[in-house]
């Protein structure tokens, strides 16, 4: 069973690059060393996984996604997200946006089920952030909400017989 991982968001704006600290983390759980740099893009092949960082999701993801059987998305959340860390099932439903650059996870799987008529199963695990200065370090309420996601992210993969 193939998964990707994937995180995205903006490195440089705080807490919008959760997911990067959230995939980093992860990857060492696996034994993977810890990355240097904004671009991720690892293959575990003992485990079938695919770690991958993007600043966004692209419609160009969706012509990939047949080659995996499971996908975990990762992104921030400004609060509008009861949860403080909220793991939810996508299912592949188009959504249009008023934002030019903004392709929701669902939509992304709604193209590949478009393109390929298969789409792997996933969740989109989204941290909440609470401040998006210039800067790459996590502020501290974010930085806690790391750990708490990658432990969400194992209790899923291990309940899909992934890890």
């Amino acid at each position: 069973m193939t998964l990707l991982v994937l995180g995205y968001g903006n490195l440089d704006r705080q807490d919008d690059g959760v997911a990067w600290h959230v995939l980093s983390q992860l990857m060492q759980v696996y034994g993977l060393p810890e990355p240097t740099s904004i671009d991720v893009d690892e293959y575990f092949k003992e485990k079938d996984i695919h770690f991958l960082f993007q600043l966004q999701l692209l419609p160009e993801l969706a012509y990939d996604l047949d080659r995996y059987d499971y996908a975990v998305l990762i992104d921030a959340h400004t609060g509008a997200i009861a949860n403080e860390v909220n793991v939810e099932n996508v299912i592949p439903d188009f959504q249009s946006s008023p934002l030019t650059h903004h392709l929701t996870a669902n939509s992304l799987l709604a193209i590949s089920q478009q393109i390929h008529q298969k789409y792997p199963q996933a969740i989109l695990v989204s941290i909440r952030g609470y401040y998006f200065t210039f800067t790459q370090q996590l502020s501290p309420q974010t930085a806690e909400l790391v750990s708490i996601a990658v432990a969400k992210i194992e209790d899923w993969m291990n309940n899909q017989k992934i890890a």
